[in-house]
């Protein structure tokens, strides 16, 4: 690391360092022991500009104070059937480890729904997400792997991606502005699989909006991806819609190694932990039904820029094939 970088880090060390409790201990719960890897992950997110690194963490900091995001893993969503709802609709799950020992999480963006639930549940199982894989999956897999890991691979599957999406676009925007103003840099590489015309449309238009450091991230595989992703880990750890042998969109029968499913062992581990978790608490005051309200930030200018962007896109795409007429039928080879 250039002498530059180490100076940014020290100087925001130094502030961080003069932290007031309650900031001090939930800065504990973000940094799980490696304070300047997460440093040096808001400097990023911030081009080593430290003083708006210094605003971004205190900011994100203070969010969390306000929003209990610390206690957020001891506050279930039930019933059950509704958190199973949740899963059917939020298509989000860990498949595996790559080859390098990042935790892989597969997400169905073409196939959620977001139907099932109000807002407030599906932003408070995303953030529940977040803080398992920061604070349990990322700590065991720097433990088992014996150097630190603090990152994520995600692949993204956009299957029966369609025009309604517009519908949830801004339900999107909330959980994707939560993502990079609280847990920036925590995903090293976006595979994008499955993707149908409509997506190639919008990542033309989309791909000159984005920061350079995000757009290194991102790569769009051909068909289901199986042969590149094979490259960075072993079968067992693809997601399910990655295993078809060569592409073409026959429908796969998920079964039991469906990671989105609440029947796969990431998500039972998950929603017992959280049970557990409660449980602790439970002394203090009963698990009460109904959702956990957190305030969600503005999104930055970038991130509205692109949702315009994407939204006209899509009436463009949508103008031109009538109303009635569903991209899916549209079977174009994606760029």
């Amino acid at each position: 690391m250039a002498m530059a970088s180490q100076d940014a880090i020290k100087q925001l060390a130094a502030l961080m360092g003069q932290l007031d409790e309650p900031l001090k201990s939930t800065f504990q719960n973000v940094h799980q022991g490696y304070p300047n890897e997460t440093l040096v992950r808001f400097l990023k997110a911030r081009e080593w500009n430290v003083s708006k690194a210094h605003k971004m963490m205190v900011d994100s900091l203070n969010w969390r104070i306000q929003n209990g995001i610390d206690n957020i893993l001891s506050k279930p969503i039930i019933p059950a059937d509704l958190y199973r709802a949740i899963r059917d609709s939020q298509l989000l799950g860990l498949s595996g480890y790559s080859k390098e020992g990042l935790p892989v999480f597969a997400i169905g963006v073409g196939l959620s729904t977001f139907d099932k639930a109000s807002v407030h549940y599906y932003v408070q199982s995303h953030i529940q997400i977040n803080e398992y894989r920061d604070r349990v999956v990322l700590p065991a897999a720097t433990k088992k792997y014996g150097r630190h890991i603090g990152t994520c691979l995600k692949v993204l599957d956009m299957t029966g991606l369609k025009l309604s999406a517009l519908s949830y676009i801004k339900l999107l925007t909330i959980i994707s502005t939560v993502d990079d103003l609280n847990y920036p840099e925590k995903t090293g590489t976006y595979y994008i699989v499955n993707a149908p015309y409509i997506f190639s449309a919008c990542w033309k238009v989309v791909k000159p909006l984005l920061q350079e450091r995000t757009r290194r991230k991102v790569r769009v595989l051909q068909g289901c991806g199986r042969d590149e992703l094979l490259k960075v880990m072993d079968y067992a750890s693809l997601p399910h819609f990655c295993r078809r042998e060569g592409s073409g969109s026959s429908r796969y029968s998920p079964g039991a190694d469906d990671c989105f499913s609440l029947d796969h062992p990431f998500h039972q581990q998950l929603y017992s932990y959280i049970k557990q978790q409660a449980l602790q608490q439970e002394f203090v005051a009963p698990i009460k039904q109904g959702s956990f309200h957190v305030d969600v930030p503005e999104p930055e200018l970038e991130g509205t820029k692109i949702v315009n962007t994407i939204e006209s896109e899509l009436h463009k795409i949508d103008d031109r094939n009538g109303l009635s007429h569903s991209m899916n039928d549209l079977k174009i080879d994606s760029a």
